[in-house]
């Protein structure tokens, strides 16, 4: 079977796309590898959602920072 490459333009911000390339160098991947990624894993969330519209009420809660006091408790 094999993967199909496919070649995939769309416009974004240019300090999105400096973020995304930031972010890419750091993982060390390429900005395509790193967008082939996350547009694979947002079709998945969109499926999940079943439209765009509540795709988009969806909300990611933030990971809570580690409390010194936490910490020093252990």
């Amino acid at each position: 079977m094999g993967v199909w490459k496919s070649s995939v333009t769309m416009r974004i911000r240019a300090d999105l796309r400096e973020e995304l390339v930031g972010f890419a160098a750091r993982e060390k991947r390429s900005l395509g590898n790193v967008g082939a990624l996350l547009l694979e894993w947002a079709f998945e969330q969109l499926k999940v959602a079943g439209s765009t519209e509540r795709l988009l009420k969806c909300k990611i809660r933030a990971p809570r920072a580690h409390s010194h006091r936490r910490d020093r408790e252990r």
